[in-house]
């Protein structure tokens, strides 16, 4: 009995000491943080604060931090090469995104309202989910879709767009980030000739990269081979 009680013991004090270890960090097994990667691409993750289409921070993140699948990570790592040889880098504004926060988005649409002139200048808020400009599902839960945009290593904003964000400082991209309007659409036209070249050139290193483009936003890539197709995450977007 007393050898019964010393393994229960032990094995108490074992499960106990391994608690902290377990709860040092919130990723999920094959998630990383972009910055662990590549610290030169820029991070301006929008929905970690009030400067969003809702107009507050969106639950699930806990800090502004782009966390992704370590292939995801490793392909937009060696983007950013390429980028960075042309004096440019990358901007990423959303990448992972947990399953709670894409139900916050759905909940707060259905809430209704009228047209947001910076957001979604033409559509009401409770007809976003059904013009698709908000899903009730979403493929930046699986980890490997990545809101990235291109901008001067260094240099100032080019261009200040009338729709979505507006200070992010990127090229001329013909709206900004979270443009709900059909301008968005990658290949919409009539396009400024410079913003129509930054579309391109954004979408072709991309796709070398081994992303796939959403054709209803310029700015949202889907690694094609992704690890978890089937899956969606609901771990907090945390610094560590």
């Amino acid at each position: 009995m007393r050898q019964a009680i010393q393994r229960v013991g032990f094995c108490a004090l074992a499960l106990g000491a391994s608690v902290p270890q377990a709860h040092a960090d919130t990723l999920s097994a094959g998630f990383v943080r972009l910055a662990d990667i590549d610290p030169s691409i820029r991070q301006d993750i929008r929905y970690a604060g009030p400067d969003d289409f809702l107009h507050r921070k969106v639950n699930g993140y806990e800090a502004p931090v782009c966390i992704l699948t370590l292939q995801a990570a490793q392909a937009l790592a060696g983007i950013q090469q390429a980028m960075a040889a042309k004096g440019l880098t990358l901007v990423v504004f959303d990448c992972y995104r947990p399953a709670r926060a894409v139900a916050d988005m759905g909940e707060w649409t259905r809430a209704g309202g009228p047209p947001d002139p910076k957001w979604y200048p033409k559509v009401k808020r409770g007809d976003l989910i059904a013009k698709g400009y908000v899903g009730e599902l979403s493929t930046h839960s699986r980890g490997s879709t990545v809101d990235v945009a291109i901008a001067r290593a260094g240099g100032p904003a080019v261009s200040k767009p009338a729709c979505g964000a507006t200070d992010a400082h990127t090229l001329d991209f013909g709206t900004g980030f979270d443009c709900f309007d059909p301008m968005s659409e990658t290949a919409h036209r009539p396009l400024g000739n410079e913003a129509a070249a930054n579309r391109k050139m954004l979408v072709d290193a991309m796709r070398t990269g081994g992303f796939k483009n959403y054709a209803r936003e310029w700015w949202h890539f889907t690694l094609g081979h992704e690890p978890f197709p089937n899956q969606r995450f609901d771990f907090p977007v945390s610094a560590e």
